[in-house]
């Protein structure tokens, strides 16, 4: 059977740098060759499939085919005993022992900071009248990660938040670990995170009283065997969770905001919807549920905007798909991004439209069709976390404030680490004055 179609590019690096540099590396590639085709990034021989089908076939045979895989950059930084990194039963094992941080009784006991922190930060926005938005919703997000993931108030303005910065932007780079590269520096950073966590933990483990984050979950988690995370264990986790909870919400959040001030007809109808609920009282797992077409909203900036744009995966075992062989040894990039923009599942696919996702519309979606969270035994496990955080802002922002693009800016997105527009999103912002 024959191999994909593509080109290997240069010797050594391949197309890495397109990769890295093009947002529209895969677009034009599959216009060139057709669903399938090879390359070589990040070192390794590389297939790019896009579209239902191929989530199919590469969600469903997780260890069967393929394993997961990242970028040698992203191996280093998230470090070997991350969940991110594990496979099989351990994998599965280490994702139940997660999991109880959240579950739905977890996610309620999250609500009240979460909406605290987004009150202060909506204040300290109002304030400033003009700002750019995407490095303070960038604090915003780090701030809610830290406060409800390891207990820290204001975690943009630590020692922790400022390493994180530097370590978030090596993940995906050229491994090349030298003082003054941007891995280099990342991996420095690595190490001071991890010796802040320690602190963190070894404080947490000497008091006995419960605090209400994820980490005073994960201490007291325990297997079906009895045994609990490590130390070191506990720091790659924290440290996973941390980048889940911050880096990928940020561009969900400023993609939502940017669209609602491209459309403010849709801006119009979430804000009908909110006059059903009391403004005055705080906001409950119970109100949310109930705001339907703010979640239709969500799930098509999700769509359009996806803030990862892709899975790698490892081949264990040589595998067909599309009529060629993708052979054992290579990854296979399937990709989230093409699949949104597949005009057959989603007509005029470039335009924003939540109604695609009405109860009607939405009953016939074929699976893995949508997958901004990707899917199988490795869909992402903060999912219900990065909904809520997403819904709670959604409303009290637009309950609450106003927001005008500034003219003249680029809102082209930078699609490395994650989506988010060039010129970081420059907005005029006010609270409203009259209530819904």
């Amino acid at each position: 059977m024959a191999l994909p179609p593509g080109s290997f590019g240069f010797p050594l690096i391949g197309d890495t740098l397109n990769f890295l540099r093009d947002s529209q590396f895969a677009k034009k590639r599959h216009q060139q060759y057709g669903p399938i085709f090879k390359t070589s990034i990040l070192g390794q021989p590389t297939v790019f499939v896009s579209g239902q089908e191929a989530n199919l076939f590469v969600l469903s045979n997780e260890n069967q085919y393929f394993v997961v895989s990242w970028p040698p950059s992203t191996k280093a930084l998230l470090g070997p005993l991350s969940l991110a990194l594990q496979t099989g039963s351990e994998h599965q094992n280490r994702r139940k022992l997660l999991y109880q941080a959240f579950q739905p009784r977890a996610l309620a006991g999250y609500i009240g900071a979460m909406e605290d922190i987004t009150q202060r930060y909506l204040e300290k926005w109002a304030k400033m009248e003009t700002l750019t938005w995407y490095p303070e919703l960038r604090n915003y997000t780090f701030d809610v990660a830290a406060k409800l993931l390891v207990g820290i108030d204001a975690g943009a303005d630590t020692a922790l938040g400022h390493y994180f910065e530097t370590w978030c932007s090596g993940l995906f780079s050229i491994p090349l670990d030298l003082p003054w590269t941007t891995f280099g520096k990342a991996k420095k950073c690595r190490k001071l995170l991890l010796s802040e966590l320690e602190k963190i933990i070894r404080d947490r483990q000497q008091d006995m009283r419960e605090g209400n984050d994820a980490l005073s979950l994960l201490i007291c988690a325990i297997d079906d065997d009895g045994n609990c995370l490590s130390l070191e264990e506990l720091k790659d986790q924290v440290l996973l969770l941390l980048f889940a909870g911050h880096e990928t919400l940020t561009s969900a959040i400023a993609s939502f905001c940017l669209l609602l001030a491209q459309n403010p007809d849709v801006t119009a109808k979430v804000r009908a919807e909110q006059q059903q609920f009391p403004a005055t009282e705080p906001l409950t797992l119970e109100q949310l549920k109930q705001m339907t077409y703010l979640e239709q909203v969500l799930r098509e900036v999700l769509r359009l905007v996806p803030p990862v744009g892709g899975g790698f995966r490892q081949v264990i075992k040589a595998c067909s798909f599309g009529g060629y062989e993708i052979p054992q040894g290579w990854s296979v990039l399937y990709e989230i991004n093409q699949t949104h923009q597949d005009s057959a599942v989603y007509p005029d696919p470039d335009r924003f439209d939540p109604d695609r996702f009405d109860r009607e519309r939405s009953a016939n979606a074929k699976p893995f069709s949508y997958v901004p969270f990707g899917g199988g035994l490795r869909e992402c496990l903060g999912k219900e976390f990065a909904r809520l955080e997403m819904k709670l802002f959604a409303a009290k922002i637009v309950r609450e404030c106003k927001w005008e693009l500034v003219p003249g800016q680029d809102l082209n997105l930078i699609r490395v680490p994650t989506p988010h527009p060039r010129d970081g999103l420059r907005v005029n912002f006010r609270r409203k004055i009259t209530s819904l």
